[in-house]
């Protein structure tokens, strides 16, 4: 598998497995998460995504657990593991007991990568519902980004964190986070990063500054409440796939992964896990890389941390008018040499 050199920690797998569901991990239970991971682990993969608002956290350590038991793999440092830090918790004094509570959950020392979810936070809960992952709108409150990172950074001295970094992060808030940053964030995972929403402009910044962008839904997340479904609609992506014999998301995959990127696959399906590996001894052609850049950029809905009174009251300003729906790579950059 290959790797990606970060500023801090060990190599990134370019190639993880995503452990989050539309349901967060309720409807499949903590038991059918585990097999899923199981599975992925004898499939190949070696970098597992979670995150606390997942509920999966447990799950991928009873798999660890049993996988080192059953001699699966050798040990727990031949694997990358990533959790992430919820909004609730996004706070001065509340991320070391949160990621605390992360590792309790995975039965683990340390995480490989610790990732501030979303740069927006969110009033704690009242103690009777602490832990409940649910976004509160009129709760929402702009994030003490620079008191944050401090406790971030604590998490990495400590070595509860091999490496710190953040999620759906603009180039206008990483700008803001490396002002003060003693230790920088050695990646940006994107909830975004596919043929139709291609983050050039992010990922030129990101390499500048040696923070490595991963893709967390190179599919588009379709059938999640925010999905582009222009990505498995797409009659482009479906012609290019059949030409090469192919599956879609294996273009999308290797589209990401031609890029530099870091990938995270999500699929409990253990057919499609196996696909999903299927991306190296092959690449796309400089007319498939061509067709994909003529397509139109836009988002998905991601309208959750939205809301009249919380610090962002549009889509534009959460994502700081990165990707304007219906334009071209062609178009945006033009655009942007017009303001620049």
């Amino acid at each position: 598998m290959p790797a990606a050199a970060l500023g801090l920690g060990k190599p990134m797998p370019r190639l993880g497995f995503g452990t989050a569901s539309a349901t967060l991990g309720q409807a499949e239970g903590r038991a059918g998460v585990t097999q899923a991971v199981l599975h992925a682990l004898d499939a190949g993969y070696r970098h597992l995504d979670t995150a606390s608002s997942y509920n999966t956290e447990a799950a991928v350590g009873d798999a660890v657990a049993q996988a080192l038991r059953a001699g699966k793999i050798a040990s727990r440092d031949d694997l990358y593991i990533t959790t992430k830090l919820w909004i609730a918790d996004a706070h001065p004094g509340r991320v070391l007991p949160a990621l605390q509570k992360s590792l309790r959950n995975l039965r683990m020392e340390y995480v490989d990568m610790y990732l501030i979810h979303f740069p927006v936070s969110m009033r704690p809960p009242p103690a009777a519902v602490e832990g409940a992952i649910m976004v509160v709108k009129d709760d929402l409150v702009e994030m003490d980004m620079k008191g944050v990172w401090e406790e971030m950074e604590e998490c990495h001295r400590r070595g509860l964190a091999r490496a710190i970094g953040v999620s759906n992060f603009t180039c206008r808030k990483l700008e803001y986070l490396l002002s003060f940053a003693k230790i920088p964030p050695a990646a940006n995972q994107v909830v975004e990063v596919h043929p139709y929403c291609r983050q050039n402009k992010l990922r030129a910044f990101c390499r500048d500054k040696g923070i490595q962008l991963c893709a967390y839904s190179p599919l588009g997340g379709k059938g999640a409440p925010w999905a582009n479904n222009s990505v498995m609609d797409s009659p482009i992506l479906k012609q290019i796939a059949h030409e090469k014999g192919k599956t879609l998301a294996q273009v999308c995959i290797r589209w990401v992964y031609e890029q530099g990127d870091c990938v995270i696959a999500k699929s409990f399906n253990d057919k499609r896990m196996q696909e999903n590996l299927d991306i190296f001894g092959w690449e796309l052609t400089d007319d498939d890389r061509h067709r994909i850049s003529a397509l139109p950029e836009s988002r998905g809905t991601y309208n959750f941390f939205i809301h009249e009174s919380g610090p962002y009251k549009t889509a534009e300003e959460f994502w700081d008018g990165e990707i304007v729906a219906g334009q071209s790579t062609y178009q945006i950059a033009a655009s942007l040499d017009s303001t620049n």
